[in-house]
């Protein structure tokens, strides 16, 4: 189709810091022993990240155009849940996820060791395979808030292509 790109990038940003009065959960899996994240909804910083990659790349907003901060609909909610409507909008505007890649930064816990479960979970709620997503670990090297281990930082790149 003229004018029409075959393909979009975007990018997307979260983080949160630490509250222990929450359970940590990073891309729909849920890490025992470490503190949560801080946040209106679950705090999933990898799943917001992740929303506001694929929205970018549409050119269609950001998580918080979508779903709102200071509207109780989101209060709580589950960001898997959340990333799921979002792969919906894109599907609405004629938009598939081609492939996304996320850089989850923290000095704990160890994403590594939980990767294929964060990718399989992603996946499904994208409706991709987990061979489209790929989720990895980075520490901060003791540097910075994230080194001093008062939160985490998520960057997240996506592609969208045409719906077939």
């Amino acid at each position: 189709m003229p004018g029409v790109p075959s393909a979009r990038i975007g990018t997307g940003y979260d983080s949160h810091r630490f509250d222990p009065a929450h359970r940590l959960v990073l891309g729909g899996v849920h890490f025992p022993g470490c503190p949560g994240l801080a946040g209106f909804s679950d705090g999933d910083a990898v799943a917001h990240a992740v929303i506001d990659a694929l929205l970018g790349a549409a050119a269609l907003g950001d998580v918080g155009s979508h779903f709102p901060p200071g509207d109780d609909r989101w209060r709580g909610a589950d960001s898997m849940e959340l990333l799921g409507l979002a792969a919906g909008v894109l599907r609405e505007a004629s938009w598939t996820v081609g492939n996304v890649d996320v850089t989850v930064v923290c000095e704990r816990p160890k994403i590594g060791p939980r990767a294929a479960e964060m990718r399989a979970a992603l996946a499904g709620r994208l409706g991709v395979s987990p061979g489209q997503v790929s989720v990895k670990g980075k520490t901060n090297e003791g540097m910075g808030w994230i080194g001093r281990g008062e939160g985490i930082g998520v960057q997240a790149v996506a592609l969208v292509v045409p719906a077939p």
